[in-house]
């Protein structure tokens, strides 16, 4: 194991570690109001900007609202430019070989193994993001991407000690670690269709629900590009509703969306149960 993946490794088991202590030590109130501010912050970064954006250019934004969705992904050590390169790869091997996280491939590599080492080198996840390497801020971001992520658990620390510093600043991303690799294994393992895809992709309704939408992935894996992850009125999808709330405000445009009439064409079979 290299020197990055090493350190990759030793940081995700130390916020591990971190955020038990804190716990059993009994957080304070003002550590839960940070939490409170931050984690939102972080989930946005995660959802919205790393995925829906970055990854599959669900709608546009201007260059300083691109910046800003960069660096919610950054608070929480969320790298923006490389998950999008890898989740471009995901998508085009999508439970065959060369799958990035597939379910075929363990659960640990699911969940962790394939944040260590995803099978293909930094120059392969680069060539599928050129497109938003050639902004210098996102650049530095993608180079530096720790460093918001350490300045705010500084300023924290400062402010609130220990424990403000690990529930304001660390349990959001170990939350959000976990609600994305229970996207990546069980929403390819159990849950419902309604489309035919060339994977075992999967709506997990309870993974929805702990993940703000992500969780209906079947009919992402269908329609990539689309801004809203759920396809009926009852596959409640918070994400969307947040991205239909920056439209409103202006902040960004060209939102993708499936109509209904298109849904139905999609649709060659009734609703089949997946269960491995």
């Amino acid at each position: 194991m290299d020197r990055s993946k090493w350190m990759l490794s030793v940081g995700i088991a130390l916020m591990h570690l971190l955020v038990v202590v804190a716990l059993i030590r009994g957080p304070a109130l003002s550590d839960w109001l940070a939490f409170a501010l931050l984690y939102p912050l972080g989930a946005i970064g995660v959802g919205i900007a790393m995925h829906r954006y970055f990854a599959h250019g669900a709608f546009s934004t201007s260059r300083g609202f691109q910046f800003l969705l960069a660096l919610c992904a950054a608070l929480s050590f969320g790298n923006a430019l490389f998950f999008a390169g890898k989740h471009r790869i995901h998508h085009r091997h999508s439970d065959r070989e060369g799958d990035v996280h597939a379910p075929a491939q363990g659960l640990w590599h699911c969940w962790f193994g394939s944040l260590l080492d995803c099978g293909y080198e930094q120059e392969e996840i680069e060539a599928e993001i050129r497109d938003h390497l050639s902004a210098a801020e996102l650049q530095w971001l993608y180079r530096h991407s720790a460093v918001p992520g350490l300045v705010i658990c500084a300023l924290l620390f400062s402010w609130g000690g220990f424990s403000a510093m690990v529930i304001g600043g660390l349990l959001g991303p170990v939350l959000l670690l976990h609600q994305s690799s229970a996207v990546n294994y069980f929403c390819h393992v159990s849950g419902y269709r309604r489309f035919l895809t060339h994977d075992a992709s999967t709506n997990n309704p309870l993974v929805a629900l702990l993940t703000y939408g992500e969780g209906w992935h079947h009919n992402h894996h269908r329609f990539p590009r689309a801004a809203h992850a759920g396809m009926r009125w009852w596959e409640i999808d918070v994400f969307y509703y947040v991205i239909c709330l920056f439209e409103a405000l202006g902040l960004i445009w060209g939102v993708q969306r499936i109509e209904p009439a298109r849904r139905e064409r999609a649709r060659t079979q009734r609703w089949s149960r997946v269960t491995r």
